[in-house]
């Protein structure tokens, strides 16, 4: 009878674990085979010995990587052969197997339950996990492959598959001439960084195109988060007063007169909690250089033939959300060269602050020299994989890289982002 049981149970196993990464052939019959075990051994022992107490093993085994319903099957087989045991030694009716059978039956109904709740919480997890994927994938848009002359990749690693949404960004746009690229990091994380990280994208995406100068889109961004963080909190009377002084400058000629104006915002908002490092890059199509302003973010890394340049500014600006406190804020143009061939990685601090398990930052200017001959795609593969080498796969903190490598002009001239 055991043996029968155990037979058709093993065969069904794998088809008990509806939408369950299922458990191994050999996994699911640990407990059959343990159950099988203790009958033969039981039956052929000696009257003063009884193993069949060591049944409630089975249930309990199955729980640990097996859904509620493979546990209760477990569990009735487990009862099934302990009835078997009874009938075999012809003490099926004594108290002290009845109660045997009884604590078994319990024993397996808590498992069961057990598993279940288990289960549920393991779809919960996977369903955060879906949703935090689509997330991400909304908020941080793939990158072109290729931008005007431009050849573009991108990469991003969470510090651990259950941690909390960070706040890196980063994205690309197109003007007529030229491609702009943000990259950056906000303030905390969770979705209060996530809802800031999409606030600033934002306004990127729908101000990077048009042809203001890169003080003047950096600017527009300083305010739009400035608005945000600011626009519960300020005077009602002076946000409305604010808010038409914005739209009175983007008639009267504030900015560049392409719209993308910095906004006012109410003086005694609170810019204390929301803020964002960042770098703006616009690097033209047809001059073989690139212009950068850096707000607080670390400086981006120019590879060339073997050696790494690191592009720190003359003149770092306050980071976004911040440019209220230094009133009339000036976002310098740096400008670097960009030759056809050269490699550019912009990172966030999550790479440059990776720590190995004696504490020691991760090399990243040394290393990147090794690659200045890669594609941005195999640069980017490198850097992950020595970042997960040198942390042992645990990260501390979200990271965020875009590579870019400048194309050979062709004589036609150069193609528009593709």
């Amino acid at each position: 009878m055991p043996g029968r049981l155990a037979g058709r149970l093993s065969g069904a196993l794998p088809g008990l674990l509806p939408g369950r990464r299922g458990p191994s052939p050999v996994l699911a019959l640990i407990p059959v085979g343990l159950i099988v075990t203790v009958v033969v051994i039981d039956v052929l022992s000696p009257p003063d010995i009884h193993l069949g107490p060591f049944l409630v093993a089975a249930p309990a085994v199955s729980a640990a990587f097996a859904g509620p319903r493979v546990t209760a099957a477990i569990g009735a087989l487990a009862v099934a052969a302990q009835v078997f045991i009874g009938i075999a030694r012809g003490v099926l009716f004594t108290e002290n197997l009845q109660a045997q059978i009884a604590a078994l039956v319990v024993v397996s109904a808590l498992v069961v339950l057990f598993a279940a709740v288990r289960e549920r919480n393991e779809r919960r997890l996977t369903r955060s996990r879906s949703v935090a994927g689509v997330a991400q994938q909304v908020l941080l848009r793939p990158l072109p492959r290729r931008s005007g002359a431009l050849e573009i990749a991108s990469l991003y690693l969470p510090a651990e598959e259950e941690a909390e949404m960070g706040g890196d960004l980063f994205a690309a746009a197109r003007t007529t001439h030229s491609t702009r690229l943000i990259i950056g990091d906000v303030r905390g994380k969770g979705l209060p960084a996530y809802s800031h990280a999409a606030l600033l994208l934002g306004a990127f995406r729908a101000a990077a195109h048009r042809q203001a100068t890169l003080p003047n889109l950096a600017i527009h961004l300083d305010g739009a988060v400035r608005w945000d963080s600011g626009q519960w909190r300020a005077d009602p009377g002076a946000a409305h007063a604010a808010a038409d002084g914005g739209r009175g400058a983007e008639r009267g000629g504030g900015g560049d007169g392409d719209g993308v104006t910095g906004g006012a915002v109410a003086p005694h908002a609170d810019t204390d909690e929301t803020f964002a490092t960042a770098s703006l890059f616009d690097i033209p199509d047809q001059w073989p250089v690139l212009r950068t302003i850096t707000c607080g973010h670390p400086p981006a890394l120019l590879l060339r033939d073997g050696e790494t340049t690191i592009l720190h500014p003359r003149r770092a600006a306050l980071p976004i959300g911040l440019g209220m406190l230094a009133g009339e804020s000036e976002y310098v143009v740096e400008t670097f060269p960009f030759e056809p061939g050269d490699l550019l990685l912009l990172y966030t601090d999550g790479v440059a602050e990776a720590r190995d398990s004696r504490g020691a930052f991760y090399p990243l200017a040394e290393r990147a020299a090794a690659w200045s001959e890669s594609s941005p795609q195999q640069l980017l593969r490198f850097l992950r994989e020595e970042l997960l080498t040198h942390t042992d796969g645990r990260l501390g903190d979200d990271a965020a890289a875009v590579a870019v490598r400048r194309l050979p002009s062709h004589p036609s001239g150069t193609a528009a982002g593709r």
